[in-house]
């Protein structure tokens, strides 16, 4: 007996066996798109963790081309003649200057829009040559021992992994956006080793909110970038400090003013880098130049104190373990204030985020070792006020006690140190709020809010969130251009439309289940025999939250929005609409 040769049967046949573990698995694992979201977070997460350590390679390269030496920062710069010391820093102003003026030529048309402001009022697009122009740039300024963090272009490159994972999958505005905070969050998380930490940075600093249907995202990045270093880098914990332990309860009075402290401090912190950045600006240099002058500076202050250069990480450990005398340390953290606001402020690309945490330790230990003389009796330990201080200061620049009091727990892993960290940052906060409204992350995007106010979600419509060109068939369309649909496009249902593009209803993916096991009875039905006219359909101008309510009242993860004339204008995703009902609570 001779085989069924005949090909039209054959690919019918192939065709259903596909569709029935098709339907299996939407039946068995009812997969949603924010389900999806969350593997392409993780998968932003694990790129983001490359890119880190991809910078963090490049920076320990050109570092070690401009000192000759594979030490540290501040251990190279110890080693290095004064005239050395002087011109290290200079050249690698000099060399990002260069850097950024050719580039110039390169980016001609792009945008400048860092990873902030495409989260936050943009729509995710992170532009690629401009990105990798002031990442380049930053590598010679943090190589050569500027003093400023390596987290700032760790964090842009990472998130711009994600937004061209997300522009290639083209992904919707909404989706974009939380995917490039994914990025972010697993950039944070790379650098410091800190993903719980990772997560609560975007979601309250940059998206200003807690709910799930972001923070769960991001926690699924941050994750995959922390195993991610597990496996591949060094993800020991950052800052190893000493045991600490509260003696009495009277010790949390001191704590109580340490908080005031900084929360007072902070602010003029924040204010002497936009002073140090107007003044750079009145010199009228060109911005090569003025990376050079403020290279220079920081040059000129290490040839005497060399712990000014790089980030202040090995400092701070130092803080921490004591091994710093108090009276050297006022005179450090006065030239890192200094070199620090000269690096921000020649318009050199880094972060400020662990300079921020130097100035908390160094100002916490000072005040530890004051109480200490005037409390001997309570055997006061001064790293530990330097740890809490560490998280008073950053909860007061970056006004996100919440995520500061989680970092400084991961960083440091000591849960001792708790009940004081969490009243010192909370306090700080408050201070802080009350003595200045400006933040460590908040004037960029305030300013670039103000000069296009338009990229803000307004009015709060179905067609803010309309995805064009769902895909759609005839009603005369054969089972096997159904089938095919459903196996090629991710979606449960397929939209059936006229030949002028009004809207029929919709097949569903459950609908096609009784003509799975009958090719023959397959080859005859068209999409108009199996259509759901009553598929339910959102118009252009209904709220958000009546669209919301169309959701609640189906088991569907996508709706068709059909204007009032009949004609099919695109589909909304249940995803996409709880982000922007959660953008407009903010």
């Amino acid at each position: 007996m001779k085989a069924v040769t005949d090909p039209a049967k054959l690919i019918m046949e192939r065709l259903l066996r596909l569709l029935r573990w098709r339907v299996w698995l939407a039946e068995r694992l009812h997969p949603t798109e924010w389900q999806i979201t969350l593997l392409w977070a993780a998968l932003a997460g694990f790129m983001g963790a490359l890119a880190s350590l991809f910078f963090a390679a490049c920076a320990e390269g050109v570092h070690q081309v401009l000192t000759n030496s594979s030490a540290g920062v501040v251990e190279s710069m110890r080693l290095l003649p004064w005239w050395a010391r002087l011109g290290v820093p200079a050249l690698g102003g000099l060399l990002a200057g260069l850097v950024l003026m050719l580039g110039k030529r390169l980016v001609k048309g792009q945008s400048s829009t860092d990873y902030m402001e495409a989260i936050v009022i943009g729509d995710g697009k992170l532009p690629l040559r401009t990105s990798l122009v002031k990442i380049t740039a930053s590598l010679f300024t943090i190589g050569s021992g500027g003093s400023i963090g390596r987290e700032g272009p760790m964090v842009q490159l990472a998130a711009l992994m994600a937004s061209l994972l997300g522009r290639w999958r083209n992904f919707s505005r909404q989706q974009l956006r939380l995917l490039v905070a994914c990025g972010a969050a697993s950039g944070i998380a790379s650098a410091y080793h800190a993903p719980i930490g990772g997560s609560f940075f975007v979601a309250e600093i940059i998206l200003g909110t807690i709910a799930m249907e972001s923070l769960g995202a991001l926690v699924a990045a941050a994750v995959a970038a922390a195993l991610t270093m597990q496996v591949l880098g060094n993800a020991d914990t950052l800052y190893v400090v000493p045991k600490f332990e509260l003696h009495t309860p009277f010790e949390m009075v001191p704590y109580l003013i340490l908080g005031l402290i900084a929360g007072a401090l902070a602010p003029f912190f924040l204010k002497s880098l936009r002073t140090a950045e107007a003044l750079f600006v009145e010199t009228k240099l060109p911005l090569i130049w003025r990376l050079t002058l403020g290279g220079l500076i920081v040059g000129a202050i290490a040839i005497n104190v060399p712990e000014v250069c790089g980030n202040g990480y090995t400092v701070v450990v130092d803080i921490l373990n004591g091994h710093i005398a108090w009276v050297a340390l006022i005179g450090i953290m006065c030239c890192k204030w200094l070199a620090t606001a000269s690096s921000v402020g020649s318009g050199a690309q880094g972060g400020v985020f662990t300079p921020t945490l130097f100035m908390g330790a160094a100002g916490g230990y000072l005040f530890g070792t004051g109480v200490g003389a005037l409390w001997p009796q309570a055997g006061i330990d001064p790293q530990a006020f330097a740890l809490v201080g560490m998280g008073a200061f950053l909860s007061a620049a970056s006004r996100a006690p919440v995520m500061a009091v989680i970092m400084l727990f991961e960083m440091t892993l000591s849960y001792d140190i708790i009940l004081p960290l969490m009243l010192c940052s909370v306090v700080a906060y408050f201070t802080a709020r009350g003595i200045d409204s400006h933040s460590l992350y908040g004037e960029v995007l305030k300013r670039k809010q103000a000069e296009d106010p338009t990229t803000v979600l307004e009015t709060g419509l179905v067609r803010d969130l309309i995805k064009a060109d769902p895909p759609t068939v005839p009603p005369t369309a054969r089972f096997a251009e159904v089938a095919k649909l459903f196996l090629t496009v991710r979606v449960n249902n397929v939209y059936v439309t006229n030949e002028d593009g009004r809207f029929v209803g919709a097949v569903s993916l459950h609908d096609i289940k009784p003509y799975l096991g009958e090719p023959g009875v397959a080859e005859l039905v068209l999409a108009g025999d199996i259509v759901r006219e009553d598929f339910p359909r959102l118009q252009p101008d209904q709220a958000l939250s009546e669209a919301l309510g169309k959701f609640i009242g189906s088991d569907v993860q996508r709706l068709p929005v059909v204007a009032a004339d009949g004609y099919l204008l695109g589909s909304i995703s249940k995803n996409d609409l709880m982000l922007a009902l959660v953008e407009k609570r903010k």
